[in-house]
This record gives C-alpha cells, sequence and structure tokens, in this order.
C-alpha cells in the first residue's frame, strides 16, 4: 500500500519528496487556547528544493489555502485576521473566508480562493506540537486530506466531531477544486 502522508522534513531527508505534484499542510497551534492555523500547499514541476535557515524552500509555484479556527472565547475576534500578531495571523480579511460557526461556537474560516505564490515558497519547520506534512497526490488524496482534517480539527482545536466532519469534507472539495494544476498539452 502506499504512503499517502508523512512528514514533510523526514520526506526531504529521506529524498521522497516528489517533484511533479504533492500538497503540503502546515499547521500552527496556539500554546495556551484551541487556536489554530493552517496552511495548504499545492506544487508543481518543482526546479528544486533546498534547506534554509527556517525551513524548506521550494523552488516552484504554489497555491496556498489558509484556514483559521477560533474558539468562542478567543479575546480579539473582531480584529481582521491579517492585522493579528504573527503568531496568530493569515493573509486574510473576513470578507475572503468562508466562515462555519460549530454548535459549541468556535468559529472555523477558509480562504474563499486560492492565493498564488509564484518563483518560490518556504515552509517553516514545525516546532511543539506543530506540524507539516506533505500528502502525496494518489487518486483519493482529496479524500486523505479531508479525513486528516476531520481528526486534527476534532483533537486539536477542540471542533464538535459533526462539525469537523462537515467542514473537512467541504475542504476536501475546495482543495480539489481550488489547487488543482491545469496542463496544457
Amino acid at each position: 500500500m502506499p504512503v499517502k502522508a508523512m512528514d514533510l522534513f523526514d520526506a526531504y531527508q529521506k529524498s521522497m519528496l516528489p517533484s511533479d505534484q504533492g500538497f503540503i499542510v502546515s499547521s500552527f497551534f496556539s500554546p495556551s487556547s484551541a487556536y489554530s492555523r493552517y496552511e495548504v500547499v499545492s506544487y508543481n514541476n518543482v526546479k528544486s528544493i533546498y534547506p534554509a535557515d527556517n525551513g524548506l524552500t521550494f523552488q516552484t509555484d504554489g497555491k496556498k489555502l489558509h484556514i483559521l479556527i477560533e474558539p468562542a472565547n478567543y479575546p480579539k475576534k473582531a480584529e481582521e485576521p491579517y492585522v493579528r500578531s504573527s503568531h496568530e495571523q493569515i493573509p486574510h480579511r473576513f470578507s475572503e473566508l468562508d466562515l462555519h460557526t460549530c454548535k459549541n461556537q468556535t468559529k472555523i474560516y477558509s480562504s474563499k480562493e486560492a492565493i498564488m505564490s509564484y518563483t518560490s515558497f518556504t515552509v517553516m519547520k514545525p516546532a511543539g506540537v506543530n506540524f507539516a506534512f506533505i500528502f502525496f497526490n494518489l487518486p483519493d488524496v482529496y479524500d486523505s486530506m479531508a479525513l486528516f482534517f476531520e481528526k486534527t480539527f476534532n483533537k486539536e482545536a477542540g471542533v464538535p466531531m459533526v462539525d469537523a466532519k462537515k467542514v473537512a469534507k467541504g475542504l476536501g472539495v475546495k482543495i480539489q477544486d481550488a489547487l488543482k494544476w491545469e496542463y496544457s498539452s
């Protein structure tokens, strides 16, 4: 059975990073609350991958989606996500995000559209409980990512399972639509 996903930095060390197409999911969890951020990047046709001081740099274009999970008791909920402190920030205004309010009043925001990163992007080396995974472009990659989000939303961010399932399923579809690469012949 092929490997569906693995730690990004382990895959790099083992020379297992695909250069044709892959999906990277990085998480950034608050140490003091359920506040969570995720970045999903799809890439294609890598020219090179090399270590940087703080992570791995991919020399290629990338398409990014951001997800933000805000607990009900978050004190700065009126502040636009793009102006929040660097460890709570995603590069969007509320008007650029889809919102799902969970039954426990946790809010899950996700990018309406992908952001293009031209020529290169860097994936930060995770610290603490944060992670960076590479999802291999297998036929069931979108289902695998949806299941992954369902589990991490529920276990790591305290999202009720019914909401985690619903949002994760929608994210699988959104990732498939927004992050796929069109091939021209």
